[in-house]
């Protein structure tokens, strides 16, 4: 080791600090900027450090923004300000790869309490300045080599800028003297011992940053070394009770690789916006594996529990068999609270005990909302992944603020992640959740081969001149109401007069009474054909509730026609059918001893029924979350299915009609037009479907739409 090193004659990074690190066992560094991009920097000798115990103090002054400085100025508390100035540079660090490296070498260091950092400044005469000095100190069984010179502990002062250093060893008796002098300097301001000098503690602040980041980065690169789509993934090591892991039959999609990366780079936060049907259960399950997979790697003894919420029981079901091929028994909580709290709380001793390394609950929302389950997370002090299905129902007011605060880990999946009319909670979303990290539209979906093409037809439907008078009566109160200055908002609230007018309006296009013999026109033409879904509108006709007069349900008279008339085979799926009739019905409908199901809602959110061919849609819905549900529901793919046949019955209003009532019936178009617009785009007869549109157009100058 020689006595001195400068650029022009020496590699400080490959002829010093390489070597000494090889060496050493432990490693002080007080510097005016510390950046993590140097540890990837290091290298091999880092690895070597790393692997062999050694244990590290770093001291450094963080950059002081002018903004930072008017605030310490104006008397604000300067400890935070520091903090956040330090924090603001780590978060730098990982968007940069090099860095982000660093940061993975220096978390696996903090996870096992080896490095440890502090935070120092110039703090004289009511003035802040910054710590500029640049000493260190490298040990061993004995022996110090202490240093002090011109290089900042960055990439660019380590490799790219001409610096300087000069190196004392307390095994030359010429340089005794300086090594020691320069160990007890460190020690004194490590110690805040040092005049004019303050030191803060800054681990705990920096540790969620720097972990979070080496998990990332760990997972990028696992990632990285896995197979493409179309090529099994080799299985996780199932030694360990409760982790979950990748299935060896399990062919993971390039698109669904994309995701779990996305998600892993935001510090696994974040929302997967996936078309329906193109495998989100599956993905999630997926990076849910990688995490376990680094999490082990990171620190052998981690414990992971991870929780599963999903709107609806037969959901809970779908992801609990999901979870299986993954090699979990989950815990599945719904009804009863005396059913599955003991062995959740059993699972949470079991995981702080050691017994298991895992574990999954998967629950509803009702029940995660409930305070038996919520006391269940708050008393969980573990390491703790949430999964939230069709995401965006969290969103809601009673659910949002159940959201626990203490889960590390993080992944929304939904389709449509925005709350219709509900800024505030798509935003509740976003800030728990944090950002998209990964979209795929039902467009890409088809063209990447995930979901099957699909031609589409409207079928147009007239009000009656009932229905037409009953929508104008209706639309003509909500222009008062929101005349008036009642929020939009309330259309989510459907206890609200704004809200229970909107779905009485919506109720209106959805029983209207001419789409029961356009549907028998359209099933008569495929009345042999097979795996075949009628999504029917809730409740019953708006002007039978008026009335108060009894009148069959349109999931009645759609049963009765096509069951009793038709002759087709046929089951209703509704929120009354219970689980087991459920599982037997969607049995069935795969082995197609069922041709026909009506259902209403309960297909709109997870259900798998992939053998599905055609759609008819009754239910009219503005709702961009209901119609893409729907639409995805048929374009699952299947063996031997490569396109799906979408009708939907669109309400015009019927000719003739007064024209005090034109705008009403324009705007009526207009939502369901907005509709039939976003179906036809991505169809195979885009051209033909909008050319059919066109005479009812150009009767109300619908062209802009």
């Amino acid at each position: 080791m020689n006595p001195d090193y400068r650029s022009d004659r020496s590699d400080l990074v490959e002829d010093f600090y390489i070597p000494a690190l090889a060496a050493a066992t432990s490693y002080d560094r007080a510097v005016g900027y510390f950046a993590t991009s140097v540890i990837a920097a290091l290298g091999q000798g880092m690895d070597e450090f790393t692997a062999r115990g050694g244990i590290m103090r770093i001291i450094a002054s963080p950059y002081l923004e002018p903004a930072d400085i008017q605030e310490i100025e104006c008397g604000y508390e300067l400890r935070k300000i520091l903090q956040r100035a330090a924090l603001r540079d780590l978060e730098k660090s990982v968007e940069d790869e090099r860095a982000a490296r660093g940061l993975g070498k220096l978390g696996r260091l903090i996870a096992a309490g080896r490095v440890d950092f502090k935070i120092a400044y110039v703090e004289q005469r009511g003035r802040v300045g910054m710590y500029h000095e640049k000493i260190g100190v490298f040990r061993d069984e004995g022996n110090i080599v202490a240093f002090k010179g011109s290089a900042n502990e960055t990439r660019s002062g380590l490799v790219g800028n001409f610096e300087a250093i000069e190196v004392y060893r307390s095994w030359d008796p010429r340089d005794f003297d300086r090594a020691m002098r320069i160990s007890q300097d460190f020690e004194d301001l490590w110690n805040d011992r040092t005049p004019t000098l303050r030191v803060l503690p800054f681990t705990e602040a920096a540790k969620v940053v720097i972990e979070r980041s080496a998990l990332a980065t760990a997972g990028r690169e696992d990632l990285d070394n896995l197979p493409s789509g179309g090529t099994p993934i080799s299985a996780m090591p199932t030694d360990l009770v409760g982790m979950l892991a990748i299935p060896q039959s399990l062919s993971v999609r390039d698109y669904q690789k994309e995701a779990v990366q996305g998600w892993f780079h935001n510090e696994c936060r974040g929302i997967l916006r996936m078309a329906t049907g193109t495998g989100k259960t599956l993905t999630a399950l997926s990076a849910a594996a990688q995490l376990a997979r680094v999490l082990r790697k990171n620190s052998g003894g981690f414990h992971l529990l991870t929780v599963v919420v999903a709107p609806y029981q037969h959901l809970v079901d779908q992801w609990a068999s999901d979870i299986e091929r993954f090699g979990v028994t989950p815990l599945r909580a719904y009804e009863s609270a005396s059913k599955w709290s003991p062995h959740a709380y059993n699972l949470l001793e079991s995981l702080s005990l050691g017994g298991v390394n895992g574990g999954v609950i998967v629950t509803t929302n009702a029940t995660f909302g409930s305070t038996t389950f919520q006391g269940l997370l708050n008393a969980y002090r573990g390491n703790l992944l949430l999964i939230a299905d069709e995401a965006h129902n969290l969103g809601a007011r009673h659910l949002r603020t159940q959201l626990p605060p203490n889960a590390q880990y993080r992944l929304a999946l939904s389709a449509t992640p925005e709350r219709w009319f509900d800024e505030e909670g798509t935003d509740a979303l976003t800030d728990y959740f944090g950002r998209v990290t990964f979209e795929m539209g039902i467009g890409e979906a088809i063209r990447r081969g995930a979901l099957c093409r699909y031609a589409y037809t409207p079928v147009l439907v007239e009000l009656d001149d009932e229905e037409a008078e009953l929508y104008a009566e209706t639309s003509a109160k909500i222009a008062r109401l929101i005349a008036a200055g009642t929020d939009l908002k309330e259309d989510s609230d459907g206890d609200s007069p704004l809200g229970r007018l909107l779905k009485k309006r919506a109720d209106i296009l959805g029983h209207a009474r001419g789409k029961i013999k356009a549907l028998r026109d359209e099933i008569e033409k495929r009345q042999s054909g097979s795996h075949q879904l009628i999504y029917c509108a809730e409740g019953k006709h708006p002007l039978l509730q008026t009335e108060g007069t009894d009148g069959a349900r349109q999931i009645d008279q759609v049963m009765t026609m096509v069951g009793n008339e038709l002759q087709m085979t046929a089951a209703r799926y509704t929120s009354d059918t219970k689980r087991p009739a459920r599982q037997d019905i969607l049995r069935r409908f795969q082995e197609n001893s069922l041709q026909v199901i009506t259902a209403m809602r309960c297909l709109d959110e997870g259900v798998d029924v992939p053998v599905a061919r055609t759609a008819y849609l009754l239910a009219s819905s503005s709702n961009p979350r209901q119609f893409i549900q729907r639409r995805g529901r048929v374009l699952r793919k299947a063996p031997g299915k490569d396109s799906a046949d979408i009708i939907d019955f669109v309400v015009v209003p019927p000719p003739g009609g007064d024209a005090l009532q034109y705008d009403t019936e324009r705007n009526l178009l207009r939502r369901e037009f907005a509709r039939v617009e976003e179906f036809a785009h991505l169809a195979e007869n885009e051209f033909v479907t909008l050319d059919a549109l066109r005479p009812i157009r150009e009767r109300y100058n619908l062209f802009d739409t």
